[in-house]
């Protein structure tokens, strides 16, 4: 257990800190010396892509490095955070000045999260940028994930993106860049991150207090499986998640007309106490998509890599029409699965 002070999202975990909260960055070494030099040198450009997987740090390292430019340690430095400071309290609970956090809004009226980042949110943006900080120093925008953007919402940052004031610095998370209008990536530095290691997977996974697995064997299942994602480790690790990614993968890889396994999943994961379980086969199911994407788009599978992205944008908005509108979850599954077959076996 420890002291949530983050506003909840859409994607938070009980008692797992979110990326504002985290302390230490696992990792990612090669982006951190990029951000670092540039910053040295005062050739920080005002907008930053964070490409790469979900769950593997991207937002964290956002975050870290919003602290070190907000005088938190040497800027670029990338120490562990000081939990008792009153820097990392403000940043961690949303409530620092200088930072704009952006992420898929909640709706009280349906008490839920919205699917999408609106354009309400983006419009945050131009009165934040209206307000002087105290002290001259930065402001930073991040947007979480930028993917999540819709139509209105993109144009509307975009126009945020050309004419930027001095000392301001946005930082977009993505998933998926290939979903963003090519005109906010034009506008941006990509820096790619790649999936953790195995040891770095476990090493964060411990700053967590995260269960590991007993075996050396079921940890290289558990590595396999998780692609290098910290969040997808996680989820594996608890509410049954890895025995619901080897039956989906099972299902996936194994005869089309076993329909009899398909439903047990089905009945698995959308029980009455069955919330998480269906939660992490949708997660799981999103996180295969987006894997064979971005595997085909790097292999030059340009147009299979498009189709399968289609497929990932289809899933997810198939994902958010079941839950907000409370659609029949069995069913779901077996569409879903459906899906995953004819994407990745094809």
């Amino acid at each position: 257990m420890y002291e949530r002070l983050a506003p909840l999202t859409h994607d938070s975990l009980d008692d797992i800190p979110e990326p504002s909260e985290t302390l230490r960055l696992v990792g990612h070494h090669e982006a951190r010396e990029m951000l670092r030099s540039a910053h040295a040198a005062s050739k920080l450009h005002h907008a930053m892509l964070l490409s790469g997987p979900q769950g593997i740090g991207k937002a964290t390292l956002a975050f870290q490095f919003a602290a070190q430019l907000l005088g938190e340690g040497m800027p670029g430095g990338f120490d562990p955070r000081d939990p008792a400071g009153a820097l990392y309290r403000q940043i961690a609970s949303g409530a620092h000045p200088g930072v704009l956090h952006l992420s898929r809004p909640y709706d009280d009226k349906t008490k839920k999260f919205r699917t999408v980042i609106t354009a309400d949110e983006i419009r945050r943006v131009s009165r934040f940028l209206s307000l002087r900080t105290h002290d001259g120093g930065y402001r930073v925008v991040i947007v979480d994930p930028a993917d999540d953007m819709n139509r209105s919402a993109a144009n509307a940052l975009l126009k945020n993106l050309e004419e930027p004031p001095s000392k301001v610095l946005f930082i977009l998370i993505s998933h998926l860049p290939g979903r963003l209008l090519p005109t906010i990536r034009s506008r941006a530095q990509v820096i790619k991150f790649h999936p953790l290691s195995a040891d770095e997977l476990f090493e964060a996974m411990g700053s967590f207090a995260a269960a590991l697995p007993n075996t050396a064997e079921e940890r290289a299942e558990l590595a396999r499986r998780a692609g290098g994602s910290l969040r997808a480790a996680i989820l594996l690790t608890l509410h049954g998640g890895l025995e619901i990614a080897q039956a989906t993968d099972q299902l996936i890889s194994g005869r089309l007309d076993d329909v009899a396994a398909a439903y047990k999943l089905a009945d698995a994961v959308t029980g009455r106490e069955a919330g998480m379980q269906f939660q992490l086969f949708n997660a799981y199911a999103l996180q295969r998509l987006s894997e064979a994407a971005t595997t085909l788009g790097r292999d030059g599978h340009t147009a299979a890599a498009a189709r399968v992205a289609d497929a990932w944008n289809d899933a997810t908005r198939r994902i958010g029409e079941a839950e907000a509108y409370n659609l029949d979850k069995k069913q779901h599954v077996m569409s879903m699965l459906q899906t995953l077959r004819e994407q990745l076996a094809a």
